[in-house]
């Protein structure tokens, strides 16, 4: 039995802990990451996939080994014989037995098949290794697709947090709204507008509360449904600081996954010819056996038993000369498709170039938004302040009120829209580039 190791222990400590604590726990953006690399479905079907070329680039599924097999037989007879020898005498027989057996070990071995094997065993080391890069894709395509919700979880939950604001204001208006009416410093409809205010306002929370419910739903199964859905998510955001353009276009070219994948289905289309145009070779084998037989014939023969044993051995030559020109179009047809490969590769990195401009564009253009909607928040907030202050001293009426109150609620909903999406954006720039692989959550 293996041992855990000391970082499975923690591991295992802290999924019981989130899971028994529940909604006591923020779960923070490195622990979403882990737990999704630990339990997304679609993570572990990649890894299984890995594993699988990995079983098949393997030197047993590389057909530089020898075959062996074994045979083993056993024949019974029982015959009417009438029987006439050279001497000139006969004999009849009825009911004669006889019977064979055998058995033998067989060693095929191929020595040189025009280097076939050789690329075909290369293209099973790059399958694996695309195999990996398949893994990664869906990895870098499963942590986007987390933050994704994630951060979803999080604008929800700011946004329940300022409509509930928003409610409170509105009882504590409609409160005062019932003293003034009380005391004859207002009409009764100074009191139902601010209970029609409260009424929306509940309405609100309780669509954003679900909401939120349904969106903490979809994170946990991005992340296997590995936790219960009473649990917090972190709304503070940190930008990935100096990024700069020309390096991570650079990097784009080197690292991303996409074109790293086509690199190796051109390598693997170059082996597939070479491998193809082994066809134009001979095969060159060895064969070797060993085997033993017993004969039980009947008194009709002229041998009672006979048993032998021994090795045999020989070589083989196969040389296909021409096989009504399938080889020739093969690799013809493998070499468009090289051709074909190539130019779809020139293709896709203008189209990952236009999309690497076009997101750096965007995040640029997101996190300036995001720091005007900082502004405004205070320019709103300040607003509200003068108005509420002058609403208590009855210097405003009820739906000026209500207007800077709306008015700050939508520059929060605006803001917390603006962050997450500036934050999404700039995740998309790193995936693009890959590294989003390598920043710190």
């Amino acid at each position: 039995m293996k041992v855990m190791s000391i970082k499975n222990i923690l591991k295992c400590l802290f999924l019981f802990l989130f899971i028994k604590m529940g909604g006591q726990n923020v779960l923070s953006t490195q622990e979403a990451v882990e737990l999704a690399l630990e339990f997304n479905h679609g993570i572990k079907i990649a890894k299984n996939n890995v594993e699988i070329a990995d079983n098949n680039a393997d030197i047993l599924n590389s057909e530089f080994l020898p075959r062996i097999t074994g045979n083993a037989g056993a024949t019974y007879n029982r015959d009417n014989t009438d029987a006439e020898f050279s001497n000139g005498n006969s004999t009849s027989l009825n009911g004669a037995e006889s019977s064979r057996y055998n058995s033998s070990i067989n060693v095929n071995y191929t020595l040189f098949d025009g280097l076939g094997r050789q690329y075909n065993y290369k293209i099973l080391k790059e399958e694996k290794q695309l195999s990996e890069l398949d893994a990664r894709e869906t990895i870098e395509n499963t942590i986007l697709q987390l933050f994704t919700v994630y951060y979803n979880v999080a604008q929800l939950s700011e946004n329940s947090r300022s409509l509930e604001e928003t409610l409170n204001i509105s009882k504590d208006r409609l409160t005062r709204a019932e003293y003034q009416f009380a005391y004859g410093q207002t009409t009764k409809l100074g009191v139902l507008n601010a209970q029609v205010d409260i009424n929306n306002d509940s309405i609100n929370v309780i669509n954003a509360n679900n909401r939120l419910i349904n969106s903490k739903r979809d994170l946990n199964v991005v992340l296997g449904n590995a936790i219960s859905n009473t649990f917090e998510v972190d709304t503070l955001i940190t930008f990935v600081m100096q990024l700069n353009k020309t390096e991570l276009l650079e990097k784009m070219k080197s690292n991303n996954v996409t074109l790293l994948q086509l690199e190796k289905n051109l390598l693997i289309s170059e082996y597939n010819i070479k491998s193809w145009r082994s066809d134009y070779l001979p095969t060159l084998g060895l064969t070797g056996s060993y085997g033993w037989n017993k004969n039980n014939n009947n008194a009709a023969s002229f041998l009672l038993v006979s048993t032998s044993t021994g090795l045999s051995g020989g070589i083989n030559l196969s040389w296909n000369l021409f096989d009504g020109g399938s080889t020739i179009t093969r690799v013809k047809n493998a070499k468009i498709n090289l051709e074909n490969q190539q130019l779809q590769k020139e293709q896709i990195i203008l189209n990952i170039e236009r999309d690497f401009n076009n997101a750096w564009d965007d995040y640029q253009n997101k996190l300036t938004i995001y720091n005007i909607q900082e502004e405004n928040i205070l320019t709103s907030k300040n607003n509200f302040d003068r108005t509420q202050e002058k609403f208590r001293l009855g210097q405003v009426t009820s739906i000026e009120f209500r207007q800077a109150q709306l008015n700050l609620l939508l520059s929060k909903l605006s803001r917390n829209q603006a962050k997450y999406d500036a934050k999404l954006a700039e995740l998309f720039v790193l995936q693009l580039s890959g590294e989003i692989l390598n920043v710190s959550f």
